[in-house]
């Protein structure tokens, strides 16, 4: 059996086996919204007494869920900023998420481009174009706009040409609004019935309007830049 092809049927048979056990033994219960609530107090006690393992803990179970693209990253951000506070759970949840949005790029792409390009080679050239015209720009877009979930980008983005490098630094500044609004509101834990609460409408607009900032901006200078070559001809 080719080497490659053993590699993704044991990266699959891992990342189904997890799914599984999340699954199973209902462990989606304990990134619910109520348990954190309920659990608050005993986590920040848990963080006094034991700083470091707790962190590490934290920041494997976060890269774990965002990885494989399980439910359970916003009640994770949340939790950061009701037991580490703004800034420290702000740095913190960041790291996490990059990693665990990376891996789940590098998953995606490791295992579902071959078989995507040559499905919807033609429909994904046009992602891939816009990857390559926009470059960082585009996934930043992205990143800023909350109605694209974090986990659809991670997926599709393993699906186009982008280097996981620049998918890392890009997503590590484009989603640090975001991470900066939910670990603020874990702050106000107790006063948080819903995660669709959160997000108010205008804030949700001038999320948008901060992602097309950049391009909008690119566009303009590339239109004005062309109108001066134009007439100096």
């Amino acid at each position: 059996m080719n080497k490659n092809i053993l590699k993704k049927l044991v990266i699959v048979g891992v990342v189904i086996g997890v799914i599984i056990i999340f699954k199973v033994f209902n462990l989606g219960d304990y990134l619910s919204l109520s348990y954190i609530k309920e659990s608050k107090q005993k986590f920040e006690l848990m963080y006094v007494e034991h700083r470091t393992p707790v962190i590490a803990v934290y920041i494997l179970i976060y890269i774990l869920v965002t990885s494989l693209s399980l439910p359970g990253a916003v009640v994770m951000t949340l939790a950061g900023g009701a037991i580490f506070g703004l800034w420290m759970g702000t740095l913190i949840v960041s790291f996490a998420s990059t990693v665990g949005a990376t891996l789940a790029c590098f998953v995606s792409r490791f295992i579902l481009r071959d078989w995507i390009q040559s499905k919807f080679g033609d429909k994904l050239e046009t992602i891939n174009q816009g990857i390559e015209r926009e470059g960082a720009f585009y996934l930043f877009t992205l990143r800023l706009i909350p109605v694209f979930p974090f986990w659809l980008i991670n997926l599709v983005m393993g699906l186009t040409r982008i280097p996981l490098k620049t998918f890392f630094w890009v997503s590590q500044v484009g989603m640090l609004a975001g991470t900066l609004v939910y670990v603020n509101a874990g702050k106000e834990l107790a006063k948080i019935d819903s995660l669709s609460g959160i997000l108010s409408p205008g804030l949700i607009l001038s999320f948008v309007l901060l992602g097309l900032l950049p391009i909008t901006t690119k566009k303009m200078l590339v239109l004005y830049r062309a109108k001066k070559e134009k007439s100096r001809r």
